[in-house]
């Protein structure tokens, strides 16, 4: 593969033999090199495709705008990010993250803070992401001098929490939180109690609303369950299936998503074993 632009000594654009842009990563893959020379394949640490999905014209754009100081922040924060989640992100998150955290620089030098109204929420609902925002923030203090406002930390994890699932943008990862948010706060006030947020009921519980709230958003509805079984949960929790009946009042009313008999079963179980554990 022969180099078509280098971006820093560590970030070079290339194409494969299909005549596809690719993105390649590695530790000095492009100190001293210039266009048209050879890329030293040992030296290749990632590697992507810059698809259709992704304008191929975006990529270099954004990180033409970037120090060599700030990209090699993006790839450490990221590569922390892979290592802490076991997962391999893809060009979008080097791409959205490259973005946000340059124009958070800018904003932090005009001392224009930016606050973010779910930072809350993401540190409640994604403490792994959050954890990784916090640590990203120290890594820019540490590498570039610069101490970003402490909400950057939430919006930083959302750009996790979003690479995370295939074809999803940030706002619809924030549709996704305030629904979260929603569904959770009608069952506090249900029961006027507070929940052992530690339990793994409660933990099963979250899971199961953060994937509701995927299907809300894309308006996919899960399945079908037995008449028999919808009837008895029914009759045997008739006061958690009043909470769930407040749920589908409001995501129909919201969202104009139908919640159909088999989702007010799973979240009838759910918020049954909760009050079970309290």
């Amino acid at each position: 593969m022969e180099i078509k632009q280098v971006f820093n000594n560590n970030v070079i654009l290339t194409t494969n033999e299909e005549n596809n842009e690719l993105v390649v990563m590695g530790k000095g893959i492009g100190f001293q090199k210039k266009k048209g020379e050879v890329i030293d394949q040992e030296l290749i640490d990632k590697t992507f495709v810059l698809t259709e999905n992704v304008a191929k014209s975006i990529f270099p754009d954004i990180y033409k705008q970037l120090s060599e100081d700030e990209i090699d922040v993006v790839i450490e924060i990221i590569h922390m990010a892979e290592k802490e989640l076991n997962l391999d992100f893809q060009s979008n998150v080097y791409i959205a993250l490259a973005d946000h955290i340059h124009y958070a620089l800018e904003r932090t030098e005009q001392v224009l803070p930016l606050t973010n109204p779910l930072n809350y929420e993401v540190r409640k609902y994604y403490p792994k992401e959050y954890l990784i925002g916090q640590q990203a923030l120290e890594i820019i203090h540490d590498r570039l001098g610069v101490e970003l406002f402490k909400d950057e930390a939430s919006s930083i994890a959302l750009h996790f929490v979003t690479g995370q699932k295939e074809g999803y943008l940030i706002n619809q990862t924030i549709k996704v939180t305030e629904i979260v948010h929603n569904i959770l706060n009608i069952v506090r006030l249900y029961y006027k109690r507070k929940f052992d947020e530690e339990s793994i009921s409660y933990a099963r519980f979250l899971t199961h609303i953060q994937y509701f709230a995927h299907r809300v958003i894309f308006g996919e509805q899960k399945g079908t369950v037995d008449s028999f079984l919808y009837e008895q949960i029914q009759k045997s929790y008739p006061h958690t299936f009043q909470c769930v009946s407040q749920i589908k009042q409001f995501i129909e009313s919201t969202y104009d998503f139908e919640m159909g008999e088999d989702e007010q079963v799973y979240l009838t179980i759910h918020i049954e074993r909760i009050i079970s554990d309290n």
